[in-house]
């Protein structure tokens, strides 16, 4: 597919926070350089927002570093606390917030980058190609990402594919070097 990006074009950036964690976590056992992500996805072009959706769990977990590691990369949050029922059960989503702000921000942009595997997201896409007009980018680890979701987009990238993009800590290298 050629690329369709050029430098006038208004990109904003919605980011599922827990899908790129636990895609990190599970391959890689690192975390995401979300300072790379953010040059990978917006490149020369002119950033309008970039927003992360993330759940508060546990101050005590250091979860407040990240968030503020986030906003240094001019990424605002939308934070919301982990529901906990009855039964024990949790539930952390935020797929709807997320759908709902990038409709409500599709005017102001150009461009619409969905950073996330979620495959829930492929009528998103659908609709703000085809209802907004808007050119729809999706960034994932590929081995984890919805292949629809894929498909969907005008543009995927490929985040196993981009160096740098995973920092690894110093168990999961020293883990790596002893199983080859």
């Amino acid at each position: 597919m050629p690329d369709i990006s050029h430098t006038n074009q208004r990109v904003c950036v919605f980011i599922d926070i827990q899908n790129l964690y636990h895609s990190a976590k599970n391959l890689y056992g690192g975390r995401v350089n979300y300072k790379k992500l953010m040059e990978e996805v917006v490149g020369d072009r002119s950033l309008v927002r970039a927003l992360a959706y993330v759940v508060r769990s546990d101050s005590a977990t250091g979860e407040e570093t990240f968030f503020e590691a986030l906003e240094k990369e001019g990424i605002e949050l939308r934070l919301k606390d982990i529901q906990v029922f009855s039964s024990g059960a949790k539930k952390a989503d935020w797929d709807v917030g997320m759908a709902v702000d990038a409709i409500r921000m599709a005017d102001l942009a150009d461009v619409i980058v969905l950073v996330t595997g979620d495959g829930d997201f492929v009528p998103l896409v659908e609709y703000l190609k085809w209802g907004f007009g808007r050119t729809v980018e999706v960034a994932a680890f590929g081995r984890t990402a919805s292949g629809r979701l894929k498909e969907a987009a005008d543009k995927f990238y490929d985040l196993d594919e981009e160096s740098g993009m995973i920092f690894r800590s110093p168990r999961s290298r020293k883990s790596a070097r002893t199983q080859s």
